[in-house]
């Protein structure tokens, strides 16, 4: 591993002048770059810890809830309000890691986490876009069952590894963040970038920025939520698909509102409001939970090795909505 400094802040503006260093890095739980770091994939010259900002809040605010950037998984899991008014954000942070790793892992961390391809991870392979710009793209001739079915670009055909990502895209959340211009709000489906031609760029997050929080809206259709995650163990490993659904069901049984986002099968959260709005208006049953997945899936261009992810994709919004519909 490379020499490198490391510093300690406590305040939002230390934090804001160490980006001026084109060299930093910023650490948290360190969950996902001290991998990267002991492959070789990240080579910082200065670490600053930000895990002593007074960023760790998880409080009510305008009817939704805050979620400060420092606040660690396992808080955010286990907060009565979490579990109560938007249990697929809890669900999703306890099928992320395991515990050890959520009590270390930071909600802004796992915003700004890197896709677990193991080319990208693996620096032999000189051919990575996301790691070396214009290299070019091993997967696509590779072995690539973990890879995206949905968009992608001839540069990068990587996926996103976040459960909470997936939660949250699903609930409407919003993005604090701060930098030498002041505040800004992002919304959570512009957060994170489709690959196009520079797959090296994860986030809309400028280089300059700091994280402060994440916003979640007062949305009454997020209580009847629920997050499936389909993986090879029920252990620690990154989905194969995962599927955030929430639905709001009238008194009359007809469906008024609905949520639906995979992981998984692309670079970023998937969201497909046209798939929610096939939902409103139906009735809970099987044949509206096949019409929201046709319309999620339009477009899938899957590969040699993970074809089989369109249909368990489609059979897992099934089944992610039917177990919301019981609950309804």
């Amino acid at each position: 591993m490379k020499p490198f400094a490391y510093t300690r802040v406590t305040d939002v503006p230390a934090a804001l002048a160490a980006l001026h260093d084109p060299g930093v890095r910023l650490l948290g739980g360190g969950t996902n770059l001290l991998d990267l770091m002991k492959n070789g994939v990240e080579q910082p010259a200065h670490l600053v810890d930000v895990t002593r900002l007074p960023l760790d809040v998880i409080e009510e605010r305008g009817g939704g809830l805050r979620i400060g950037a420092t606040a660690r998984n396992s808080d955010v899991a286990n907060h009565p309000i979490v579990r109560r008014r938007y249990p697929v954000l809890s669900q999703a942070l306890v099928a992320g890691a395991s515990p050890q790793l959520r009590n270390m892992a930071t909600v802004g961390g796992n915003l700004m986490q890197r896709t677990r391809c193991d080319y990208f991870y693996d620096p032999t392979y000189t051919e990575c876009n996301k790691r070396v710009p214009g290299s070019g793209c091993a997967a696509l001739l590779g072995h690539h069952r973990m890879h995206a079915i949905l968009g992608t670009s001839a540069a990068c055909i990587a996926t996103h590894p976040s459960d909470m990502a997936v939660a949250l895209a699903a609930l409407d959340a919003v993005v604090r963040v701060t930098g030498p211009a002041g505040e800004r709000v992002i919304p959570i489906g512009d957060f994170h970038r489709l690959p196009g031609d520079t797959p090296q760029l994860d986030t809309n997050l400028r280089g300059d920025e700091l994280i402060l929080a994440v916003d979640l809206p007062p949305l009454a259709v997020a209580r009847r939520s629920h997050y499936l995650k389909v993986r090879d163990r029920s252990s620690y490993a990154f989905a194969l698909v995962s599927v955030a659904a929430a639905l709001d069901v009238d008194g009359a049984g007809v469906i008024r509102d609905a949520r639906l986002a995979l992981g998984g099968v692309a670079h970023k959260p998937w969201r497909v409001p046209a798939a929610e709005q096939r939902l409103v208006g139906q009735r809970p049953g099987e044949a509206a939970w096949r019409m929201a997945a046709d319309a999620a899936l339009a477009g899938a261009q899957p590969r040699r090795d993970n074809a089989f992810k369109v249909e368990l994709a489609r059979r897992s919004i099934a089944r992610a909505l039917a177990t919301v519909g019981a609950t309804a």
